[in-house]
């Protein structure tokens, strides 16, 4: 099996949800970055995955630059592989791992490589022989509605279903936009809302995380009523965390 993780933008969160998604699995996994940009401006991906989740990492390229992978490199004069490269070296870690989870770089349609690669391109190679699972990671305040519709729009372009929606750094408080867009998601995309992650949880510490870990992803409970009126409907994920998912009554 194949996952992968891609965002609506840069800063969405994620490596995050990347981290969160192996943490719910078992051994077995490894977590991959294609491309990882900005190195020494802060923290790696991969390395911050590692540290919550203790799961086997691999990044195949490095880029100085805090920038998109293709003009990173175009900044620096230097070459990097092509997606089949990439697309070449995730199926043989598949060979020998039960589960890899790919993590893109910033939105759907950042360009991973000299030839316009995304991150659609790989995954659609990787499905011609693997079972592929498709997350988008979004944010759930004002205008995260037409980026969502457009993220899930385009894979669908390409014949990707995604498989859910998880939302990134939700606030402890929601406004009515964050109320009403958890209701909003679902409705306009088609996609089910999977996970919804605190704001700062990817600041636990390892122990805490991994107990936390399962909290974070939705769980069927009875509906209650939202402060959103538009005929949408909240229910909890998780007491502790404020976290919430929301559904829309639908008539």
């Amino acid at each position: 099996m194949i996952i992968i993780v891609t965002g609506t933008d840069t800063g969405v969160g994620k490596t995050v949800a990347t981290a969160a998604l192996a943490a719910r699995s078992g051994p077995g996994t490894i977590v991959v970055k294609p491309v990882q940009t900005g190195i020494g401006t802060e923290e790696p991906d991969i390395s911050v995955v590692a540290r919550l989740t203790g799961c086997e990492v691999a990044e195949f390229t490095r880029l100085e630059d805090p920038l998109a992978p293709d003009t990173a490199a175009r900044l620096r004069g230097i070459g990097i592989p092509p997606i089949s490269e990439h697309t070449a070296r995730v199926r043989e870690l598949a060979r020998t791992h039960d589960l890899v989870i790919v993590e893109g770089a910033g939105g759907i349609l950042v360009r991973l490589d000299a030839d316009g690669g995304t991150l659609p391109d790989l995954a659609v190679e990787l499905a011609r022989d693997h079972p592929v699972q498709v997350y988008v990671v979004t944010r759930v305040g004002l205008g995260t509605l037409n980026h969502t519709e457009l993220t899930v729009n385009t894979l669908r372009s390409r014949g990707l279903e995604p498989a859910g929606l998880v939302l990134g750094a939700v606030p402890k408080e929601l406004g009515l936009a964050e109320e009403c867009n958890l209701a909003e998601l679902p409705r306009v995309t088609g996609v089910p809302i999977v996970a919804a992650l605190p704001d700062g949880v990817g600041g636990l510490d390892p122990e805490h995380f991994q107990t936390q870990v399962d909290s974070f992803f939705v769980r069927h409970n009875t509906p209650k009523p939202a402060k959103c009126s538009q005929r949408c409907c909240a229910r909890e994920i998780d007491g502790n965390t404020n976290a919430r998912s929301c559904s829309v009554a639908r008539t």
